[in-house]
């Protein structure tokens, strides 16, 4: 049974329903092993590690393109995202496939793991981050559902396969949906050493964020890669602008993540396991207003 809300702009509702080119790379002294979607860090890291370091990773408007693919950012920021979002319905899904995803215990943010870094309870996992990002976009006045469902648990395998499956339902029940938003949290580490990302902003603890750009690479078919891209360098611009250290360098890779059922896909990793929820949560928010108020300008 998945927890849906949907929200919309003040005067608010609230509706719970429970229904059946050359790589670029700039790394701050470090060079880590990132971890892909899908892979769990557990194999990374067998046992929780109290050897937690941080690093702040540069990004600005850089991409990391593990693809065969040219890309030119700076056309695409020129033609713009090519996505319009009507003022009627619901114009956001946010979902977070690894639903389960959570952060480094600490303070009173505390929770009865499932795994290493991981917990159903969805006031301290990813979804609580969910919560926040739709909350801050919903107060721009911005109409979304979040997806509070749990579906990498208790199987992590096939986690992409139920995920993609109600976003496609989703997408059939309401077609005013143009934006698909994936949220996650990342892993990084090496020989027993986790590594938390961190924000170098002002007055502020805050994890960094990295927009992932799937594409048809792998062979799988994604015709509409490009204006998925389109939309990251759209919102990496927004928040940088805003909040310089803030954004890693959005990665594009080989696979695509179901983020070929419809353009305006994107999956965003908020920190890392190494980080604390707070700082993630203090990271989404800087996120959720820099880009608020320019995803609006895309409403029609």
């Amino acid at each position: 049974m998945k927890n849906v809300i949907l929200l919309t702009p003040a005067p608010r509702e609230i509706i719970v329903e429970t229904p059946g080119e050359p790589a670029v790379e700039t790394l701050s002294a470090l060079s880590l092993p990132e971890m892909e979607p899908g892979r769990p860090e557990e194999a990374l890291f067998p046992e929780a590690s109290d050897n937690v370091l941080e690093t702040t990773i540069e990004g600005g408007m850089s991409i990391k393109n593990e693809t065969g693919y040219f890309i030119d950012p700076g056309q695409m920021l020129r033609e713009g995202p090519g996505i319009s979002l009507s003022a009627d319905g619901p114009q956001i899904l946010i979902i977070h496939t690894h639903s389960s995803e959570a952060y480094t215990q600490a303070g009173l943010d505390r929770y009865l793991p499932s795994d290493t870094n991981r917990t159903e309870d969805t006031q301290f996992n990813i979804v609580r981050i969910g919560d926040e990002l739709a909350e801050i976009l919903t107060d721009c006045g911005l109409k979304l559902i979040h997806d509070r469902g749990i579906y990498d648990y208790p199987s992590y395998t096939g986690s992409y396969t139920r995920s993609g499956e109600a976003i496609a339902e989703y997408l059939e029940s309401y077609p005013s949906i143009k934006i698909v938003l994936d949220i996650h949290r990342d892993a990084l580490g090496s020989e027993g050493v986790v590594y938390k990302t961190m924000a170098e902003e002002e007055g502020v603890c805050a994890s960094q964020i990295m927009l992932l750009c799937g594409s048809d690479d792998s062979g799988l078919e994604h015709p509409d890669w490009r204006s998925n891209m389109g939309l990251a360098l759209y919102l990496q611009s927004a928040a940088v602008q805003q909040h310089p250290t803030l954004m890693r360098p959005i990665s594009l890779v080989r696979e695509r993540y179901n983020q070929h059922l419809t353009p305006g896909s994107l999956i965003i990793e908020v920190g890392s396991s190494g980080n604390t929820l707070q700082e993630a949560l203090a990271g989404v928010r800087l996120f959720g207003r820099a880009i608020g108020p320019a995803l609006m300008e895309l409403v029609q």
